[in-house]
């Protein structure tokens, strides 16, 4: 055999074998993918059986209008207490959140120096690594006595506190999400904008963040996503008393003690005598936390493909 023919061969097994490899790596990528789409199905299959069983117990029109959540004393199942209590706190934290969090992502995107941004980007992010339970213990310990100092009337279980924590506990995804769809923004429209004569808070506010609206506005909705699907911190924060809101006066309702969809399910799944309609009703609440969520994520991929901006 001449010595070109066993080039020739060496040649043609290493291709085979770099062929092989990433045959290997195409399928072990698709099965990470395959994974996530069963563990959705899984989930929506678990929490659809056991939902199924609780609504042939309990009206749907009852759950879902009812204004009573009392499962384990009165056997009451009324979602709205709960849905307000979630509503509450994810509004009032993402009114705390979102500004904050988009003024830091403009800051360290368009503002600071690369040392500064080296030493607050790691900071700041280091709040999202910070167990929740500590946030809830925050609240209860720190942020509640102070603020009894200035808000009448303020419970030791209250939504206000709850909003707070929970509010700095979303800022860093806010931050981190809105600072890449900043830094995604080519310099070129920054600098015609500067050619223009605009000055650099007019650049950043009125070119550079309107060109990264869809990045910003996915980042919200995630952020309040979180908020919702928040457990422990809200728990210990703002207690378990289920209540609907008062009105006209709104704002007595972030005095008042609440409850959360996750913090029920939390109730349901620690009593002593766990089964029948009650263990059912965890489920139920599971579903529609998961719709909630599931609709909150459609709508930031809608505005995400409404508003994106492809630069080339």
């Amino acid at each position: 055999m001449s010595r070109n023919s066993e080039t020739d061969q060496v040649d043609l097994s290493r291709d085979r074998f770099v062929v092989n490899k990433e045959r290997l790596y195409g399928r072990l990528i698709a099965a990470c993918a395959l994974l996530t789409i069963l563990v959705t199905v899984g989930i929506i299959l678990t929490l659809s059986g056991r939902t199924i069983l609780f609504f042939s117990e309990v009206s749907v029109t009852s759950f879902f209008t009812g204004t009573n959540w009392s499962p384990i004393i009165d056997s009451t199942y009324g979602v709205l207490p709960l849905v307000s209590g979630t509503l509450i706190v994810t509004i009032c934290s993402a009114a705390i959140a979102l500004p904050i969090g988009l003024a830091a992502a403009v800051y360290l995107s368009e503002y600071a120096s690369v040392r500064t941004r080296s030493v607050l980007k790691p900071a700041l992010e280091i709040l999202a690594g910070v167990p929740t339970v500590i946030y809830g213990y925050m609240a209860l310990v720190y942020i509640t006595p102070a603020l009894q100092g200035f808000v009448p009337g303020l419970r030791t279980f209250n939504a206000l506190a709850a909003s707070i924590v929970v509010g700095i506990m979303i800022i860093p995804m806010v931050s981190s999400i809105s600072e890449d769809a900043l830094n995604s923004v080519p310099d070129s429209i920054r600098q015609a904008g500067y050619g223009l004569g605009s000055t650099k808070f007019d650049v950043s506010t009125k070119i550079v963040v309107p060109s990264a609206t869809s990045g910003i506005v996915a980042s919200y909705v995630l952020a309040i996503s979180r908020a919702i699907g928040e457990t422990m911190a809200v728990t210990m924060a703002m207690g378990m008393s289920p209540q609907m809101p008062y009105f006209p006066n709104v704002l007595q309702n972030l005095t008042e003690s609440g409850q959360t969809i996750t913090a029920a399910m939390v109730q349901i799944a620690q009593a002593e005598s766990l089964g029948g309609v009650t263990y059912e009703a965890m489920f139920a609440l599971g579903m529609t936390l998961f719709v909630i969520t599931l609709l909150m994520n459609i709508l930031a991929e809608f505005v995400r493909q409404r508003f994106r901006e492809v630069y080339e």
